[in-house]
This record gives C-alpha cells, structure tokens and sequence, in this order.
C-alpha cells in the first residue's frame, strides 16, 4: 500500500509539471524568448543603419570647412542656401542614423507600430537628403557652366578650391542616398510581408444543363 500511494504521488506531481509546461504563459514566455535573441536580419539591418553616419559626418565636416578668399572675394557655404540645406539634411541623417541603429539593435519582439514608423521616417528621410543633393547639384553645374542667358559667369574659374570641396561633399551625399534607399526597401518589406492579399470569395452559381429526353 505504501508503495502504490508514493507512486501515485509521484504520477500526480509529473502531470501538474506537464500541465504547468503546456500552459499559456509558458508558452507565451519561450516564445517571447526566442523573439528576444539576435538573428541576422536584425543584425543585417542595424549595420546597415548604421552606415550613413560615417558619410554623413564626412559631407557635413566637409562642407563646415568648404570656403576660400582671394583677390576677387571671398566665398563660404553658408552664401548659399543649397549648401545650409546639405549641411542640416546631413545632420539630421546622422542622428537618425545612429538612433535608429540603436532601437534596431534592441532584441525586443516584432510589432507593427514600429514598423510604421521605420518605413515613414527611412522614405522621410531618403527623399530629404536626396533634395539636398539635387539642389546642391544644380548650383554647382551653374557655378561650373554659368548661364548665358542671365549673363551668369562660370564662378568654379575663379573659385575652383571651393568648387571641388562642393562636389566632394555631394558625392558623398550621394552615397547617403544610396544607404538610405536601402534602408527604405528593407524597412518596407519588414512591413508589408505582414500583410497578406485577401480572400476572395465569390458565390458559386449552379450550372443549368438542359437535359432532351426522345
């Protein structure tokens, strides 16, 4: 009898553990655990964030320090609007940048609010940093050609130094497009693989067969 009841015991104390096991917050934590960890994707993605902070910096010290003097004048980049636009667009990529390489980086579970705000804020910021080199570039092609038509001289002949520091900072700049072009096609296929196409359901019709008989 002694030996029945600590086997029953012992049978009782072996499900409550497979029930404790099998419960919905077990379940719920092992998969909160495995979401936690770090998969290539995340680390893919978060190093790819983090790759415009270096040419960012590079175009926005570069263009800081873009000026020149000689005996026809002077000329800085904050003559010309264009050039304080790169400069802020630049900044602002930075910072971005390394704050978004930062949530990325953190091993916390998927969610769409998140999502969101990855693909709004990387096609913000691709289109902004991309007009800035636009429009950088289209004053640097006046200063090296000039416009005949408003009797605009070429500037680049009398001012090269600065000229190519400007188009140095550009290309840069251009660069930081391409990352975050990246970044926009990454951030939106996170977000819109979640998705999937709806159903279609359409009612099915009989077909009438008209039967003959002889």
């Amino acid at each position: 009898m002694m030996v029945e009841k600590i086997r029953s015991e012992k049978g009782n104390s072996a499900s409550s553990a497979a029930a404790i096991s099998s419960s919905p917050m077990a379940m719920l934590g092992d998969h909160q655990e495995g979401s936690n960890t770090t998969n290539p994707m995340r680390t893919a993605e978060t190093l790819l964030r983090l790759l415009p902070i270096a040419p960012c910096v590079g175009a926005l010290v570069l263009t800081l320090h873009n000026s020149q003097t000689n005996e026809f004048g002077s000329i800085s980049y904050s003559h010309l609007g264009s050039f304080r636009y790169l400069v802020h667009a630049n900044a602002i990529c930075a910072g971005y940048s390394l704050l978004s390489a930062i949530i990325s980086a953190m091993p916390r579970p998927f969610s769409m609010s998140q999502a969101w705000t990855f693909f709004f804020l990387d096609q913000l910021l691709t289109y902004l940093v991309l007009g800035a080199g636009a429009v950088s570039t289209e004053v640097l092609y006046l200063a090296y050609k000039g416009d005949v038509a408003i009797t605009w001289t070429a500037a680049c002949e009398t001012f090269g130094r600065f000229c190519h520091k400007g188009t140095a900072s550009v290309a840069i700049t251009f660069l930081v497009v391409a990352c975050y072009a990246m970044l926009s096609l990454i951030s939106s296929y996170k977000l819109f693989s979640k998705y999937e196409a709806p159903l279609s359901k359409q009612p099915t019709k009989g077909i009438e067969v008209a039967t003959f008989h002889g």
